[in-house]
C-alpha cells in the first residue's frame, strides 16, 4: 500500500477537482441570465469540495475537525448535485451529463483510516 503524502494523490480529491473543472467547461454554455445564478452557484459550490477535502487533509490529527470538514465537503457535493439536476431540468444538460456529474464525495464513512494517530496521546 502506497503512503499518501499529500491531499492531491487520493483519488476522493482527484475526482472532485475532474468534476469542477468539468463543470467549469460546461457552464461556459449557459444562458447569459444564468451567469450571477446557477453558473456561479455550481462552480462556487464544485470548488468547494476540494477546498473542503484539502482542508480536511490538514485536519486529519482531530477526528471532530476532520470529520466536519468531510462533512462540508458533502454539503457542497449535495448543493452541487442539486444545481446539476437543475441545470438537467432547464435542458441546459443532457441526461447522460448530468449522470456524471451527479456524483457525491464520501470520505466520511470511514474517516477514522485517514486520522493521523498520535502514539501516547488522546487521538480527538
Amino acid at each position: 500500500m502506497k503512503l499518501i503524502k499529500h491531499y492531491r494523490e487520493l483519488y476522493v480529491y482527484q475526482n472532485p477537482m475532474s468534476l469542477a473543472m468539468k463543470i467549469f467547461e460546461l457552464t461556459k454554455h449557459f444562458p447569459s441570465e444564468e451567469r450571477y445564478n446557477l453558473t456561479d452557484q455550481i462552480r462556487r459550490s464544485s470548488r468547494s469540495i476540494c477546498t473542503n477535502l484539502s482542508e480536511a487533509w490538514r485536519k486529519r490529527r482531530y477526528k471532530a475537525a476532520f470529520i466536519a470538514k468531510l462533512s462540508d465537503s458533502e454539503t457542497e457535493a449535495a448543493e452541487t448535485q442539486v444545481s446539476a439536476e437543475l441545470a438537467f431540468l432547464c435542458k441546459y444538460w443532457d441526461e447522460q451529463t448530468f449522470r456524471e456529474i451527479d456524483q457525491v464525495v464520501n470520505m466520511i464513512d470511514h474517516a477514522d483510516q485517514w486520522l493521523i494517530i498520535r502514539r501516547g496521546g488522546p487521538d480527538v
